[in-house]
């Protein structure tokens, strides 16, 4: 097996040419206008909106769903804290729900329980692009009345049962910063079918203007969250790349968990019935007795992942927040039991068979 060589990379020079030459240009990029339509056409949606990072795109997408001060918002403990700090920088507060390790999904038994009157939304994360079942989530959501904001920051690029993810809930948010698949150095993007709530958002990304019709200018505190010229040319340039890209990320994820197969303690995690996943991070069930000081021991010998570069823990268990009662012991399971390689777009067949060597090494 081998894998394709890397993507031509010639446009990105043109398309940050072209957005210098422009600078400076305090109205308005080009690009940016540019992006915002072929994203929405790319993704299938009706509007987008870039903005400065994923978290950004959160910050916003909730604000449009009217999240404040003493709301709650339910969030899987399975990710991380860059989702959850919107939820807190609008005054409301996270509770955390538990993951079934059988399915990488929410527990949704456990999102019942935790559900009350001042339930407003549930923000649903497709960690290492991995969907949950939309049926379910928009189901459950319908039940207790809910707003859905999709935390799809590494999942561009795969579908579940005809449905891309970023299109379930009322607002779905990207990252593209490095390493994501569609990337540009930093950045972020929302996208919904409401031109209300694109609106909201344009405003909410630059001071609360242009305005909403009907509202004054500068008439509600909001943020600096633009998306800067050069980096919008950068993510216009990846976007009309995008197919390619998602298909080389599932290449190179393909290429490794072949290299991996028959190495013991080690077993791929496929992806649900129904799902196209753009292969965003090589998953491995380790069986192994100590399983995150394994992942930590391949991540000092220079194989990245989500657990032993980035300790990566249940978000309940986080020192900033109350200490759980009952901890989210599903989501600690799969972390502790999971390797999530991570890739980015310059990974090559030797670097990734110098992580297999180093895998397998390790696991002997």
């Amino acid at each position: 097996m081998t894998l394709p060589p890397p993507l031509d990379r010639a446009p990105l020079f043109r398309e940050m040419t072209a957005a210098l030459s422009a600078m400076p240009d305090p109205a308005a990029s080009e690009h940016l206008r540019l992006f915002e339509d072929e994203a929405a056409h790319a993704l299938g949606t009706a509007h987008a909106v870039a903005v400065s990072s994923g978290t950004a795109a959160l910050h916003a997408a909730l604000s449009v769903c009217g999240i404040g001060q003493g709301d709650e918002v339910l969030v899987p403990a399975l990710t991380v804290i860059m989702t959850v700090a919107p939820v807190c920088a609008l005054g409301a507060t996270p509770v955390f729900v538990d993951s079934d390790p059988a399915t990488l999904d929410l527990d949704y038994e456990d999102a019942t329980r935790k559900v009350t009157a001042r339930t407003r939304a549930i923000l649903p994360v497709h960690l290492w692009g991995r969907m949950g079942d939309p049926g379910a989530l928009a189901t459950f959501a319908a039940e207790h009345g809910l707003a859905v904001v999709e935390d799809a920051a590494q999942a561009i690029g795969t579908v579940r049962d005809g449905h891309p993810a970023g299109t379930i809930g009322t607002v779905g948010c990207f990252s593209m910063k490095d390493g994501k698949i569609l990337w540009s150095g930093e950045g972020g993007l929302l996208t919904t079918a409401s031109s209300t709530v694109a609106e909201h958002a344009r405003a909410f990304r630059s001071h609360w203007q242009p305005t909403p019709p009907g509202e004054a200018p500068l008439g509600r505190l909001a943020t600096n969250s633009r998306l800067a010229a050069p980096l919008a040319a950068l993510a216009l340039a990846n976007l009309r790349r995008l197919p390619g890209l998602v298909e080389r990320r599932r290449a190179q994820t393909r290429y490794l968990l072949n290299a991996l197969e028959q190495v013991p303690g080690l077993s791929a995690l496929p992806p649900a019935k129904g799902e196209e996943w753009n292969g965003f991070s090589p998953l491995l069930h380790i069986a192994q007795p100590r399983s995150r000081a394994f992942a930590e021991h391949l991540a000092q010998q220079g194989v990245p992942n989500s657990t032993g570069s980035f300790r990566l823990v249940p978000c309940d268990t986080r020192p900033m927040f109350p200490r759980p009662r009952q901890p989210c012991r599903g989501a600690a399971e799969i972390l502790n039991r999971t390797l999530a390689v991570v890739l980015a777009e310059g990974d090559t067949q030797a670097t990734l068979d110098r992580y297999a060597d180093i895998v397998a090494q390790a696991a002997a």
